[in-house]
């Protein structure tokens, strides 16, 4: 483990908007915990390893949500589609029923909520969680997919959703 060297880490504000020009995907993770269904909207999912297949997320210790999924056998992570702006903002919106109406959803696999008109879903068992920082490094082995109609994803960039363009 590396040490904190004094006046080394650059302040938040300056880390923030480096990080900010950076585009990436948008996930929700979901789960069921005591037979209710929850979910948060991630920016930070990736893959891990190709075998066994692994991916990741992190979750801010803080998060309400994260005791309850932490708490989960199996989760889902529903990759969002361009159209899908306003779920991504509902589950990372606090103090609102994220899966009642508009938000459409159907039990999956071991009643994981399944969010409908995703480009790609993975249902995942937990494999390892890590604390760093002020997050927590959740791992998942994914067990099943599913795949969407396809489409272009939806991206986070610069504080604000987005739509991918392809290059010509």
């Amino acid at each position: 483990m590396t040490e904190t060297l004094p006046g080394r880490a650059v302040d938040g504000e300056r880390f923030r908007q480096a990080l900010a020009v950076h585009a990436a995907g948008v996930v929700v993770v979901t789960a069921q915990s005591e037979g209710i269904p929850v979910g948060l909207t991630a920016t930070s999912f990736s893959s891990v390893s190709l075998a066994p297949p692994l991916v990741s997320f992190y979750v801010d210790q803080s998060s309400t949500t994260w005791p309850w999924l932490r708490q989960a056998d199996h989760f889902a992570v529903n990759v969002l589609a361009s159209d899908q702006a306003e779920l991504a903002a509902r589950f990372a919106r606090k103090g609102v029923d994220r899966f009642a109406a508009p938000t459409a959803w159907q039990p999956g696999p071991l009643g994981v909520p399944l969010l409908s008109g995703v480009s790609a879903q993975l249902i995942c068992v937990p494999h390892s969680t890590v604390d760093i920082g002020d997050h927590v490094l959740v791992v998942g082995l994914v067990t099943e997919t599913s795949l969407g109609p396809g489409g272009r994803p939806l991206l986070y960039h610069q504080g604000r959703f987005g739509r991918f363009t392809p290059h010509p």
